[in-house]
């Protein structure tokens, strides 16, 4: 939601039905060996001290104004709700991504804490309703629209967060599936991921009956824009036919609001008689959000925010290693197999294998043998792609403390929540520097 786009249109040249599918063709799918990695860092931002306080926005305009003065290599953005996102840099190896985040991450905790605040990894805001920090003709555009559906949409714009993976998207490989295997990886994967990474089980301070409730949401909305296309045939071009025929969610305008069209696609909007130019079909792209994304590379959506300063290199390791690992893929794609059946027809995230993952995270028998077999195979593979033994240890402790067990992130937050102590020896129920028990009541709002 906060790629970088503009508030208008520029001069336009329009664009037919023929030459849309011929460019989103060319553009999102780039084949080749696995060069690059990257990481999108979506983070919820509160008060330092009380960090179940949201941050007044005159304060965090001032704070994020200082952060643009850092030298930073990771583009920073902000969401609609105000949540804070760092999205790498192309890196060459899984070890130069997590340096130069971290290293750009301690910079942004540091100048953030000097105005007393903090950054939190949680998939939903466990106890703020959504509130909206952007006011521009997209986002009031992208509420409007959203809002036609019910209220999920703006609980995924302001209260939501999320670890998103982005890998290359591989060779053309022989066989059935041809380019398509590791486009069929990652949808059935994916669901693995969701339940295994799972950590927003709370809203307004109660449990949802989610381990995912940012899933949830996503399931939730218009299948049209937050629904996977057909994962059968050539992956370009049931992503063509899937973009061409998704719902326009607004067309831009030089001045005043945007206009928002009643159910048309942008199919029908090449045939209209003012047709899209090349910045609307850019702008389109950027408005679908599909568990899988391919912009050039394949952008995976469906880890949540995970806890603590660093909960955020477990998931890229373990994503990175089961893909761009030969052995570890292998392993992954025969795991995973058998899960297809229970996805069915229905595209990801609404069909039943990733309802299961959002509402079960690895309590599910099935996900939890197939995470047990992907951790594994990952964790092997880590030192092949020159994976640090601190990274090692925190896979394995990942593995130890919730996969071995068929738990998941979440799980610790409902335990606080019940006021139940958690296993000794595992870490506290500390948010943001501050102890704060749930005992089965409202959080303090």
């Amino acid at each position: 939601m906060s790629d970088p786009v503009s508030d208008g249109p520029e001069s336009r040249s329009a664009v037919t039905d023929a030459e849309v599918e011929a460019l989103v063709r060319g553009i999102c799918f780039k084949t080749g060996p696995p060069r690059s990695l990257g990481v999108e860092l979506e983070w919820l931002v509160h008060e330092l001290r009380k960090p179940w306080l949201p941050v007044p926005p005159e304060r965090l305009r001032a704070a994020y104004a200082a952060l643009r003065s850092l030298p930073l290599s990771s583009a920073l953005t902000v969401e609609p709700g105000g949540q804070l996102e760092l999205s790498s840099a192309p890196a060459a190896s899984l070890m130069e991504c997590i340096r130069a985040v971290s290293a750009d991450l301690d910079a942004v905790r540091a100048s953030l804490g000097e105005a007393g605040i903090g950054l939190s990894g949680y998939g939903h805001d466990p106890w703020n309703p959504p509130r909206r920090y952007l006011h521009e003709p997209r986002y009031d555009a992208m509420e409007n629209y959203l809002d036609r559906a019910g209220p999920e949409g703006r609980r995924m714009m302001c209260c939501s967060a999320s670890v998103q993976v982005c890998l290359d998207a591989g060779y053309e490989e022989p066989g059935p599936l041809g380019h398509g295997r590791r486009w069929w990886l990652a949808h059935q994967l994916g669901a693995v991921l969701v339940a295994a990474f799972a950590h927003s089980p709370l809203a307004l301070g109660r449990p949802t009956g989610w381990r995912s409730t940012r899933q949830s949401l996503w399931a939730a909305m218009d299948p049209g824009r937050s629904g996977a296309p057909p994962l059968g045939g050539d992956p370009r071009m049931t992503w063509a036919r899937h973009v061409m025929d998704a719902p326009v969610m607004c067309v831009r305008a030089e001045t005043g609001p945007w206009r928002v069209p009643d159910g048309m696609s942008f199919r029908a909007w090449t045939r209209s008689a003012e047709p899209p130019d090349r910045g609307d079909l850019d702008y389109h792209l950027s408005t679908l959000f599909p568990p899988i994304r391919p912009r050039g590379h394949l952008e995976l959506r469906m880890i949540d925010a995970q806890p603590g300063d660093d909960g955020w290199i477990v998931p890229l390791a373990v994503t990175t290693a089961l893909f761009d690992d030969p052995e570890a893929a292998e392993t992954a794609y025969r795991a995973v197999k058998p899960l297809s059946e229970r996805a069915g027809s229905l595209p990801a995230p609404c069909n039943p294998l990733w309802v299961a993952a959002a509402r079960d995270g690895l309590s599910d028998p099935e996900l939890r043998d197939a995470a047990t077999v992907c951790f594994t195979a990952a964790a092997e593979a880590l030192p092949r792609l020159g994976a640090t033994a601190e990274v090692r240890r925190a896979v394995a402790r990942f593995f130890e403390r919730y996969v071995a067990r068929g738990r998941c992130p979440a799980d610790d937050l409902l335990l606080r929540f019940q006021g139940r102590d958690i296993r000794p020896g595992e870490e506290d129920a500390r948010f943001g520097g501050e102890d704060i028990r749930f005992h089965g009541k409202d959080i303090r709002t």
